[in-house]
């Protein structure tokens, strides 16, 4: 699946170690780009790695931005984006993702977002989305940084609450920077969280709930709410675990039907193309084998968090090593990640399609 070359608009540097990037796009594509509020763009590199990075405008903006925070040693993050100016050109694919909200302007609902670190990016798309096209529901929206320097998008939240002072309640805890209220200083794990909410909402009439950051508070928080009986709890993840790279694709990892031995018979369903092939059960992950045969094969971070390479099992069943991006009810609909499925049985169907 090859990208679209994309003109960078603009770079506004927005920390000491983020910035945000905005890309022109042809008219060609604006229709076709149209994204729901959450979803990310995913850079291809020249070494053909993908970096996924959300997009921080909700979709009324009509604008194609991303913030970026410098990680060190990050092959775009570091060496790339910070020598970026306008007029440079970026392989862009086009904006995918599960961790999105389609609002409903006669719903008034009550929902509470989680914002660790450059987790803000795609909840500030998000909660300007509800507050702009929910006008009888309210958000609650807690930010988790280390210090008031390290704020992304400080400017763009405040400008919200401005807009909506009273559906719009802003909590900003920070771990290395003392405030006036104990409850505001330190890190942000499950028993701050839950004092929080005991001070500001009623976790009982709260809808839904969106947790976006590192691992280790995405987790303990979407546990904790669960525990407590949340059942529509949205989580992505900016930072997971660091998994071990999958081995290379190629004719090792999937055979043709002709040729095949031991292993899975497995069907891809994909554009309204079917390929079929052999992928050794407990070997390399679906994915892997799939883009052997197919380039078009969709797929960004390879670790389980983006979701781009989701597919429905339509026959045999196959099990995932991680999951960071599926909801529970897509899990029990049958949808998997490739990039982190094995066959189970003799046989398996996927539709990506679907």
């Amino acid at each position: 699946m090859r990208g679209e070359l994309l003109e960078v608009a603009g770079v506004r540097p927005l920390t000491d170690d983020a910035l945000e990037i905005s890309f022109a796009l042809p008219p060609r594509l604006h229709e076709a780009w149209r994204y729901r509020a959450g979803q990310h763009l995913t850079l291809v590199g020249a070494d053909g790695a993908r970096r996924s990075f959300s997009l921080c405008s909700p979709p009324s903006a009509r604008e194609w931005r991303i913030g970026v925070r410098r990680l060190p040693g990050g092959a775009f993050s570091d060496d790339v984006a910070p020598r970026l100016a306008p007029g440079d050109v970026l392989e862009v694919l086009p904006p995918s993702g599960r961790f999105s909200v389609e609002a409903d302007p006669t719903r008034r609902a009550s929902y509470v977002a989680v914002a660790g670190g450059s987790g803000i990016t795609p909840l500030l798309a998000i909660v300007g989305t509800l507050l702009e096209e929910e006008p009888g529901s309210c958000v609650t929206l807690v930010r988790a940084d280390r210090s008031s320097g390290s704020v992304m998008f400080l400017d763009e939240v405040l400008d919200l609450k401005d807009r909506f002072p009273t559906r719009l309640q802003l909590v900003h805890v920070l771990s290395r920077e003392q405030q006036e209220s104990p409850l505001l200083t330190g890190r942000l794990d499950a028993p701050r969280f839950e004092a929080l909410l005991a001070a500001l909402v009623d976790r009982e009439r709260v809808d839904e709930w969106f947790l976006c950051g590192p691992q280790g508070m995405v987790e303990s928080l979407r546990a904790h709410l669960v525990a407590g009986g949340a059942t529509r709890v949205h989580t992505e993840l900016f930072h997971a675990e660091p998994v071990a790279p999958a081995p290379p694709a190629g004719p090792d990892a999937a055979r043709r039907t002709e040729d095949a031995g031991e292993g899975a018979r497995v069907t891809v369903r994909l554009d309204g193309r079917t390929t079929d092939l052999v992928v050794a059960r407990g070997g390399p992950p679906v994915l892997e084998a799939v883009a052997g045969v197919r380039q078009d094969v969709p797929w960004a971070c390879r670790g389980g968090v983006c979701g781009t390479c989701r597919a429905r099992v339509v026959e045999g069943e196959a099990v995932m090593d991680l999951n960071y991006a599926l909801e529970p009810d897509e899990v029990a609909r049958g949808y998997v990640l490739t990039c982190q499925a094995h066959p189970v049985g003799p046989r398996l169907v996927l539709d990506y399609d679907a």
